[in-house]
């Protein structure tokens, strides 16, 4: 088992890049981000969720917590198919390969159609039925099994090359998981779900900085009495199974673990839901009791309250800062970069942001004002300008967006949040991690006491 190491013992820098913006990101293409990272000083890579995603190609409406998304393979660097499967990789899965191979067979057995629509037995995981399906199945589901053992290889090899030159991984839960998923086909119990398995009611965010309409994702919401009742055994799984992969896990949405903003399903968009609390400080107290060096970041950007500093707090956890919210005009404003405490991460923007170049283009002139005279800028000095206040700041750890540290606008933006399409799709333009670039921000990081 790979070790996991400490990513807040200094200071550090690192760059947001995800793994589906480079092709073979597990292989030769993951090498190679890792090594142009350790050329320029950073020491982290952040990444979005590797699971298996659906259609819309969206990594948090994940299809299963713990496997992994098989389009990061490398298919030049497969593991030789006439050796059986590792059994170091059976005993690591065994809590969740079974079922999640059984299902994304049935799934495309089926169409891709959710799960729900499938005949009852099987939506309803009748014994027989699964034994049946298991031995039709059986190519695909060996197939399936196949893939997530060399996902399982490719990823253990490429943590160990970033740790030989100094990067750390920095991975990122979604919160909750996909409707169709086998998470709630085989965990049904554990969420809000009509009797056939779709939701009941589903999760998202009151109208904010986004959206006017609030953030409809669509996801189911947990059962939280009956996650209380099971000692949080499946948060433990799929907690332990990151970690295995990673050395810092950001928890996506962390203020539903305080309270969640519950919308039943069916409705139009998220206004009409309501804020439910959450047993968070229960679930954080068995994590840390379950890992005692849980390497944890919160993603407490939104609507946070008091309950939520509380928590976050009280459990001693990163949070997270964002310059491209630091510029209001309030001074009391927790993004702009004179507030922020040491304990943190700072960055010019994240993937639901639109990047640096395009945000500071899109201003209205006061809050251009604003920017200009906090950071001195001249003509042409953005997305850079940004990056210094970043680099710059008292933040243990500063993360740059890849589309920033390339000078990208908005059409090199990842994810614009409320919207159903044209997301998910940007693509790391070959060669443009280049020497020149890597010098550039090297000198940048031994500047400010992160190399």
């Amino acid at each position: 088992m790979t070790r996991r190491v400490p990513v807040f013992d200094r200071r550090r820098s690192g760059v947001l890049l995800p793994m589906s913006g480079i092709p073979a990101a597990l292989g030769r293409g993951g090498r190679a981000c890792i090594d142009w990272l350790a050329q320029a000083g950073f020491s982290v890579w952040q990444i979005l969720p590797a699971g298996p995603v659906g259609p819309d190609g969206s990594p948090y409406w994940v299809r299963s917590d713990c496997a992994g998304n098989a389009a990061f393979i490398d298919l030049a660097e497969l593991p030789d198919p006439r050796a059986p499967i590792g059994s170091d990789f059976l005993a690591a899965a065994s809590p969740w390969l079974e079922d999640y191979a059984l299902f994304e067979a049935l799934t495309r057995a089926h169409g891709g159609t959710p799960f729900w629509h499938w005949p009852p037995e099987l939506r309803d995981r009748d014994p027989k039925a699964l034994a049946g399906a298991r031995e039709a199945l059986a190519d695909d589901v060996t197939r399936i099994e196949r893939e997530q053992y060399a996902f399982w290889v490719q990823w253990h090899r490429l943590r160990e090359h970033a740790l030989e030159r100094g990067v750390r991984l920095f991975g990122d839960l979604p919160f909750y998981v996909g409707p169709s998923s086998v998470e709630t086909w085989a965990h049904r119990e554990l969420f809000q779900l009509k009797p056939t398995g779709e939701p009941a009611v589903v999760g998202g965010v009151p109208p904010d900085y986004f959206s006017e309409l609030g953030q409809l994702w669509g996801n189911p919401a947990y059962d939280w009495q009956a996650m209380r009742r099971s000692d949080f055994s499946w948060w433990l799984t799929r907690v332990r199974v990151q970690l295995a992969r990673l050395d810092l896990l950001r928890i996506d949405h962390f203020r539903a673990l305080a309270a969640y903003w519950a919308v039943p399903a069916g409705a139009a968009d998220a206004r009409g839901g309501a804020w439910l609390s959450s047993p968070g400080g229960e679930l954080l107290q068995r994590l840390r009791d379950e890992f005692s060096d849980l390497p944890l970041v919160a993603e407490d950007l939104g609507v946070i309250t008091d309950d939520v500093l509380a928590l976050k707090n009280g459990f001693g956890l990163p949070g997270m800062r964002v310059l491209q919210f630091g510029f209001d005009g309030d001074p009391a404003n927790p993004h702009v970069p004179y507030l922020y405490e040491r304990e943190c991460v700072a960055y010019t923007g994240t993937h639901d942001n639109d990047t640096t170049l395009g945000w500071y283009s899109s201003l209205d002139p006061d809050s251009a004002q604003r920017v200009d005279s906090y950071l001195h800028l001249r003509p042409g000095d953005m997305p850079e300008g940004l990056i210094l206040a970043a680099l710059g700041s008292v933040a243990r750890l500063a993360i740059i967006p890849a589309q920033d540290l390339l000078g990208l606008g908005s059409e090199a933006r990842f994810n614009t949040p409320g919207t159903q399409s044209g997301n998910w799709a940007w693509r790391l333009p070959p060669g443009a991690l280049t020497p020149q670039l890597a010098q550039h921000y090297a000198r940048l990081n031994d500047i400010f006491g992160r190399a």
